[in-house]
């Protein structure tokens, strides 16, 4: 019968456990799937900056060679992440494409002027860091027009900075919600074995001593819960680049492992805190207090 009783506790506190891992996995999935969501909206705002277009046209007399050594410097300064040189032919095939006309026949010249386009790194893709760019550019004597989009640069930074900010709320929340989760189930995990700690503690044993085992078996707990959460991340990312090809730009593998790195993190930290607080608290307490 004693027997039996040992056995049917066994399989209960293993249950616990069980659930209790799989309850912390599934917490730290949602906050590694929105850590997923930060990383790739912070791709995709840093891909739309850096394909903004600034238009510098030069002086229909300037040659070809000075219009690569033109390139050349454009391509060493801060602000610039690459440059493509449109010569007249190029930029004339381009209009003639949106057009669905050859322009040129009809006036008999190509009117076009060779130019380059720019593209600036992220952080500089702002009306005011462009301005300063443009200012440079027009005291070269061969530069004659620099153009670009103003108000649009303008709505898509407006709209790229709310959405960010939003993402962050609701990140904070989730992070918030996350680990009064995580504690909650720990603490429910820990409630099963009150009587156990208590017995110890009657027995002589110090807090240390019974607060050791329970510590080791939360962290573990909690990298168990964070390793399978990473698994089913790393599927889901699979399933969403399959899907959805064009991800691949988005992709950075060394944002993704910072990901999985916080996701251990976070699990192995509320795990040990919250079982060392559970701990505590049924260490502080009288016997007639643990049935209540």
């Amino acid at each position: 019968m004693e027997e039996f009783e040992t056995s049917s506790s066994a399989k209960k506190t293993k249950a616990i456990y069980i659930s209790t891992v799989f309850g912390i996995a599934m917490v730290l999935l949602m906050v590694g799937l929105l850590g997923l969501i930060l990383v790739h909206a912070n791709n995709l705002s840093r891909y739309v900056k850096e394909n903004i277009v600034v238009n510098v046209y030069v002086d229909e007399t300037t040659r070809e060679t000075d219009v690569l050594q033109l390139q050349k410097q454009l391509d060493s300064n801060p602000f610039v992440k690459q440059t493509q040189y449109v010569s007249k032919e190029l930029a004339a095939r381009k209009l003639q494409k949106d057009l669905g006309e050859d322009f040129i026949k009809f006036l008999g010249v190509n009117p076009l002027s060779e130019s380059i386009d720019v593209y600036l790194k992220a952080e500089y893709a702002n009306n005011a860091d462009i301005e300063k760019f443009k200012a440079q550019l027009l005291k070269n004597p061969l530069v004659k027009e620099v153009k670009y989009q103003a108000s649009l640069i303008d709505k898509m930074n407006q709209n790229l900075a709310s959405i960010t900010l939003v993402i962050l709320i609701f990140a904070g929340i989730f992070v918030v919600l996350s680990v009064a989760l995580i504690n909650n189930t720990i603490r429910l995990a820990i409630y099963s074995q009150r009587f156990l700690i208590k017995s110890m503690q009657l027995v002589g044993a110090t807090k240390g001593f019974i607060r050791k085992p329970f510590l080791l078996y939360g962290i573990w707990h909690g990298l168990l819960g964070a390793l399978i959460a990473i698994i089913i991340l790393v599927g889901t990312l699979y399933v969403a680049i399959r899907e959805i090809p064009d991800l691949v730009i988005l992709q950075n593998y060394t944002e993704f492992g910072i990901v999985f790195l916080g996701v251990i993190g976070l699990g192995v930290l509320i795990a040990g805190l919250s079982t060392t607080f559970a701990v505590n608290r049924f260490l502080r307490l009288k016997i007639y207090d643990l049935y209540r």
